[in-house]
């Protein structure tokens, strides 16, 4: 059988780094994505070089939150992988809004309700689809992303704070529910890592320098920090490890 494995929002931080890791690693790819037509040559460089390794990349340029999309290209995944099953989906799609809860720009519930869909509940949809058609199945682990941003305050982090919150519980009760089947899940929760994502934060060059000062390892997070830590949570030999939230950040969260 062929290694597989899905990442959304792959074209970019956390979410490019594990690809190319796990593509290293022997693994196909399904890297869904949204992105921006000017955007999509450099993009697809970064692709292409992950196809150096000898393995499928299969780029989804399209809404992963989108059910009616979801349900679209699931057939297109389905027939691609064949008999085959999903090893690895890893859910990192970062797009929140960023704004205070109070003021003239305040969060609106929309913005809430978008944000907390995006990073954290589109995880349910897109679990329950893929197991609809045996596509997770015994033996696959579901890798989710959350952020220290969920307990130390952030200007404007409010409403992707809330989705990381979410997105921790709905890890942990999603890997209860699914021990039985044997599929795993694991929230990887990251350091203050230097992604484009980071950038849209205000105060991002502060939050930047205050995160290298204070990180007893000396340095920021870095993706390919984060990506090697997933790949090693998804060997066989971590099979007992699920519900867990695991912090990869060179011991930043230890420091008030």
């Amino acid at each position: 059988m062929k290694k597989w494995a899905i990442i959304l929002g792959g074209s970019s931080g956390i979410g490019l780094a594990t690809a190319k890791k796990l593509g290293q690693q022997g693994y196909n790819l399904i890297i869904a994505h949204r992105d921006r037509r000017s955007d999509l040559e450099q993009i697809n460089a970064h692709f292409e070089e992950i196809r150096q390794s000898n393995v499928h990349v299969e780029a989804l340029n399209f809404d992963a939150t989108n059910q009616e999309k979801i349900a679209e290209y699931l057939g297109q995944i389905k027939e691609l992988i064949g008999k085959d099953q999903i090893a690895i989906l890893v859910h990192g799609i970062s797009r929140g809004n960023l704004k205070p809860l109070v003021g003239n720009q305040r969060l609106s519930a929309q913005d809430l309700h978008l944000t907390i869909d995006a990073m954290a509940l589109s995880l349910q949809h897109w679990v329950n689809q893929l197991m609809d058609v045996n596509l997770l199945t015994e033996g696959s682990t579901i890798v989710t992303l959350s952020s220290a941003g969920n307990e130390k305050i952030w200007p404007g982090y409010a409403a992707v704070g809330m989705a990381k919150s979410t997105m921790e519980t709905l890890s942990k009760y999603l890997a209860v529910e699914l021990a039985e089947k044997g599929i795993r899940v694991i929230c990887v929760k990251a350091g203050i890592t230097d992604t484009p994502s980071l950038k849209m934060i205000p105060g991002y060059d502060q939050l930047k320098k205050h995160a290298a000062s204070r990180n007893p390892s000396g340095r920021m997070t870095e993706p390919g920090d984060v990506a090697n830590a997933i790949y090693i949570l998804t060997l066989p030999e971590a099979k007992w490890i699920t519900g867990s939230i695991i912090h990869v950040d060179g011991g930043e969260h230890l420091i008030g």
